[in-house]
């Protein structure tokens, strides 16, 4: 690792996989850019990109149930947002194949899996919610080998435990994709920075923790660092930071006094996991299976039964259960991080939040409050012979979402993922939840492309580009580049190893 610089052109805060992506594109962008990563932490992207305190689902939109609505009057189900993030997925794999094929990481199974992704519903409504779903997406090339049953045999082929011990009086209704992914977006993000940390200029160094922020007169950025083992300060200037500490890019935003961080509050929800190890159980559920919303649920927490690859070994995770919390971060943050963050400019809109969303604080408090029996009642939905016995309860993480003064105005908390980026382009943050990681090159090529323009404009910016990510710069939800897309996503999957 080299030492760390007093004066780089980057400046990025977390070691997340927004972080990682974005220092590892930039660095092959422009060779010549120097780039300091800091993380509060002790250990690399174990926030909120650790295996543990996410789904690791590879988002392209093929299970996730809540990206495609049900209409309220009865119409075709609208499709479109699933269609979206399945390109922006497809430019995240891209970028990671090129990683690979380049000797830039090693060993994509450490990091991604193939694991088929499945929708699930019961009752005659959701069956034909589903249907209709179903219609809509396999009409369009991106999901063009979906399969969509009714047949309780053929569901239980796919996933023996979602059918064993039903109801057969109740209709159910599952589609499935088998080209979807189990991703560990923490082993992920620490391949990169390791990689970043040996390029010439640049360093990654943890235990270090950001306590201001403040603008120069020249328009740079000074960072001063707090080492949390040794106790000294030190301060680097830059003229560009990335700010993608996950629940702690709030405060430093607020720290930064970034005009355009005013009105912005959060909204923290901690998570559970339901985890069985049992070898027998694991064996016998090889998919992703995501259902339907339970009422008053954020969207992030819409049950499903997952494989997941975590330290070296498969096992289940069902959930996720939220939580009442009023920390920002699951390893460095504190129980006064939610009432440090109100401001005069953001108290209203977090007072019209909280009047206008009671049900979802209710719901989050009756969630911290459940038994390990009002537990299985849910997954009892999923998989009818589950026995508590075989489950453990583990920590899932925080998730901080973002709440604008607009939100307030409206009543809403959004669930969403956007990058907020200052009126002179020097400091970017990633704001929210799902579906975040898994269009994270897409994420970071739009922060490159408003920030560092030079980099990405007109043919020549395109091109090089697409020596990283070959999907840029074409729209491949368009039917006449089907063809082409196949290709490159099939040479992207075999060099992640995932055919």
């Amino acid at each position: 690792m080299n030492s760390p610089s007093s004066n780089p052109d980057v400046v990025l805060i977390g070691s997340g996989v927004m972080s990682a992506n974005l220092g590892a594109l930039l660095k092959r962008l422009d060779p010549s850019l120097s780039i300091q990563c800091f993380e509060a932490a002790d250990e690399l992207a174990y926030e909120s990109s650790n295996g543990w305190n996410n789904a690791g689902t590879g988002h392209a939109g093929i299970c996730e149930i809540s990206y495609t609505p049900k209409p309220d009057d009865g119409s075709p189900v609208k499709v479109q947002k699933v269609i979206d993030i399945f390109q922006e997925f497809e430019q995240t794999l891209q970028f990671w194949a090129h990683a690979v094929g380049t000797g830039m990481i090693e060993a994509p199974k450490d990091f991604i899996n193939p694991v088929q992704h499945i929708s699930f519903v019961h009752g005659g409504d959701q069956v034909a919610f589903l249907k209709s779903r179903y219609a809509g997406m396999s009409a369009h090339h991106f999901f063009r080998e979906m399969e969509f049953t009714t047949d309780p045999k053929k569901i239980g082929s796919w996933a023996p435990l979602l059918t064993e011990g039903r109801d057969p009086a109740v209709p159910i209704a599952a589609t499935k994709m088998d080209g979807g992914t189990d991703i560990n977006f923490g082993v992920l993000s620490r391949k990169l920075l390791t990689w970043l940390a040996a390029q010439p200029g640049c360093s990654v160094t943890a235990s270090s923790k950001v306590v201001d922020l403040k603008k120069q007169p020249d328009g740079r950025w000074a960072v001063t660092v707090h080492n949390r083992k040794t106790g000294a300060e030190h301060t680097v200037t830059t003229k560009f930071v990335f700010v993608g500490a996950g629940g702690g890019s709030l405060p430093l935003l607020q720290l930064a006094g970034l005009p355009e961080a005013k009105g912005l509050g959060g909204f923290p929800i901690g998570g559970h996991w339901l985890v069985c190890d049992k070898p027998e159980i694991v064996a016998r559920h090889q998919a992703k299976v995501y259902g339907q919303n339970l009422p008053e649920a954020p969207t992030m927490a819409v049950p499903h039964l997952d494989t997941r690859i975590l330290d070296g070994k498969k096992t289940l995770l069902f959930g996720p259960f939220a939580a009442w919390t009023t920390r920002f971060l699951h390893r460095t943050g504190s129980w006064t991080d939610l009432p440090r963050s109100i401001r005069p400019h953001n108290v209203m809109t977090l007072l019209k939040i909280a009047a206008t969303n009671f049900p979802l604080v209710r719901y989050l408090m009756q969630q911290g409050t459940q038994s390990m029996a009002d537990r299985m009642r849910v997954m009892h939905i999923f998989y009818p012979n589950a026995k508590p016995e075989d489950w453990k309860l583990v920590d899932g993480g925080i998730r901080v979402q973002a709440i604008k003064k607009t939100d307030g105005e409206a009543g809403i908390v959004h669930f969403g993922t956007e990058v907020l980026t200052s009126a002179d382009k020097s400091m970017s943050a990633l704001l929210g939840a799902s579906p975040g990681a898994s269009v994270c090159v897409n994420i970071v090529t739009e922060v490159i492309r408003k920030s560092f323009p030079h980099l990405t404009e007109g043919e020549a910016g395109i091109k090089r580009l697409q020596e990283f990510i070959p999907t840029y710069g074409v729209d491949y939800r368009e039917p006449q580049h089907a063809a082409k897309f196949n290709d490159l996503a099939i040479a992207a999957r075999k060099q992640l190893k995932l055919i």
